[in-house]
């Protein structure tokens, strides 16, 4: 009888602990599902849905230049997924892309011996880690990016850290996705605890606040004004929108980090930028990551 009992004790606890770390994930999975609902919904025909999503935009737009019918997947696209004249520029650039050598200088790195003979494949036996990142670390109580993994696998082997937006860093990460985009892996960003969805919570804050001068956030381009045109470019997508990075810029004439990419956007918004690892930025990337979930891995990549 006592065997029995602890028996079920055992069952009803793992049963517990289950659904607790379900629970964890259960809002953000909850945000992450309806806003594919809400892009799928946004393109499924631009031109029929113009008063619902597109009331600036003119008919012989929306009827020529949008493409209709887009899914989860289509988005790690970017803009391209659904802009018709920048797809055109776009498909052939990816036929001989620039970023090929940034790939091989990261390779190099990523091979290269350090003074004390060791090397990233210490810290990194495996290349393939863009599905690992970022993680929220337990055992640290922080988020942990690719960027920081990368700088602090230097410092722990005696090196310098590196630019964290651009030369170095990019270039071994560029490798790094390359690796994992190889292997066909998906954002997989995971929530198993209360401090995790807490990080996850105040990432998604930043992302909707309004903040700065201009009165802006993340969300009024990349939710609700997707699609939209500033000046000659359409504005991209929050879905898919770290599938791709590093990525090489034609505006920068090289490629650069996530965190350039985010710093960039935040003074465009009127505000100023948080350090690139400092807790702000890090939970701002967890969110961003959560939202592309189950998206595959296609970076490095080019964009205007």
């Amino acid at each position: 009888m006592l065997m029995k009992l602890a028996k079920t004790t055992v069952l009803v606890a793992l049963a517990s602990c289950t659904l607790n770390a379900t629970d964890y994930s259960a809002q953000a999975e909850k945000d992450r599902v309806e806003l594919v609902k809400y892009f799928e919904a946004k393109f499924a025909d631009p031109y029929a849905n113009k008063a619902t999503f597109f009331p600036h935009s003119t008919d012989d737009e929306l009827k020529n230049n949008f493409e209709k019918g887009l899914k989860h997947d289509d988005f790690s696209m970017g803009a391209y997924s659904y802009a018709k004249d920048a797809k055109k520029t776009y498909i052939p650039l990816k036929d001989f892309p620039p970023y090929e050598l940034n790939v091989e200088d990261g390779e190099a790195l990523y091979n290269k011996a350090f003074a004390n003979g060791n090397t990233f494949a210490t810290c990194f036996p495996d290349p393939a880690i863009g599905d690992k990142y970022p993680h929220y670390s337990e055992e640290r109580g922080q988020v942990v990016t690719l960027t920081q993994a990368v700088n602090e696998c230097l410092t722990s082997n005696g090196e310098k850290a590196w630019n964290t937006k651009k030369g170095k860093m990019a270039d071994l990460q560029a490798y790094l996705n390359y690796a994992t985009m190889e292997e066909d892996k998906v954002v997989n960003v995971e929530i198993t605890s209360q401090a995790a969805a807490d990080a996850y919570e105040r990432g998604k804050a930043y992302y909707y606040t309004q903040k700065g001068y201009l009165n802006l956030s993340c969300a009024e381009c990349h939710v609700q004004g997707t699609g939209q045109r500033v000046r000659n470019e359409k504005l991209s997508p929050l879905l898919g929108s770290v599938t791709h990075f590093p990525v090489y810029r034609l505006k920068w004439q090289g490629t650069g980090t996530l965190e350039r990419r985010m710093s960039g956007c935040v003074k465009d918004q009127g505000q100023v930028p948080p350090k690139d690892t400092s807790n702000e930025m890090k939970e701002l990337l967890f969110f961003m990551s959560y939202m592309s979930n189950g998206m595959k891995i296609d970076g490095p990549d080019i964009r205007k």
